[in-house]
């Protein structure tokens, strides 16, 4: 049983086609997406379209939160405020009550998904280092758990203490614990511009980083031709 698992796609579509296409010729059985499936860019009815067809386990990001509700977003720089205005403009009202109807947290098999933190995850808080790593783990009730939201892939393990390891070739052992970021399908903030995502192989109990490259120049053209700022295609190149 291998599962896909991908976060943030953030409305990029050329993204999360090339992150599907490829799961499905790497063998993967199921589909996780760990939410924030619009914002940012300029295809959100689509990819929400993508995942609903997908019938998978889903959690909500702090994006999808924003986009289905008409107050003013809480805590958003201007540039993803402008954003989230404008996507909200774009989904249907079927997209908006599915997006709310998203819940925070969700147990798939025997791992647990989340966007931010497992201690408080409707606040929307990020995990860069073993402190904030430490948090989650303290409500983390099975040997792996999936997150998004920092767009850093990485992962943090948990044995006489807790530390931060590369997800290149992540193998799970019973004993440890393990907080798994899955980086972002469609806006990395790594310094590496391609689409990331990872496999779950359970048998093997090995989880595997993928990065792809995508259609990028198309993304950022769609991206100036809506009416986003230029800003949110530059940065797709950059990574940040």
């Amino acid at each position: 049983m291998r599962f896909a698992i991908f976060s943030d796609l953030h409305a990029n579509l050329e993204a999360t086609e090339t992150v599907l296409a490829d799961a499905h010729e790497r063998g993967c059985t199921h589909f996780v997406c760990l939410g924030d499936v619009v914002g940012y860019n300029a295809n959100p009815h689509e990819c929400v379209e993508i995942v609903q067809k997908l019938e998978c386990p889903v959690v909500k990001g702090n994006h999808d939160e924003q986009a289905s509700i008409e107050e003013s977003s809480r805590g958003f720089n201007p540039l993803a405020e402008m954003a989230i205005n404008w996507t909200r403009a774009q989904l249907t009202k079927e997209d908006k009550e599915w997006l709310r109807d998203l819940r925070m947290t969700r147990q798939v098999r025997d791992f647990t998904i989340v966007h931010a933190t497992l201690d408080t995850p409707d606040q929307w808080g990020y995990v860069f280092n073993d402190l904030d790593a430490a948090a989650s783990f303290t409500y983390q009730h099975t040997t792996v758990c999936f997150f998004g939201h920092t767009h850093v892939p990485g992962a943090f393990v948990r044995d006489d203490g807790v530390r931060r390891v590369k997800t290149d070739q992540l193998m799970i052992e019973e004993t440890k614990k393990y907080f798994i970021n899955v980086g972002s399908v469609g806006q990395p903030r790594d310094g590496d511009w391609r689409a990331a995502y990872c496999i779950y192989d359970v048998d093997k109990k090995v989880v595997e980083q993928r990065r792809l490259k995508y259609d990028l120049a198309t993304a950022q053209q769609k991206i100036i031709k809506a009416g986003l700022p230029r800003l949110l295609a530059d940065r797709l190149k950059l990574g940040r």
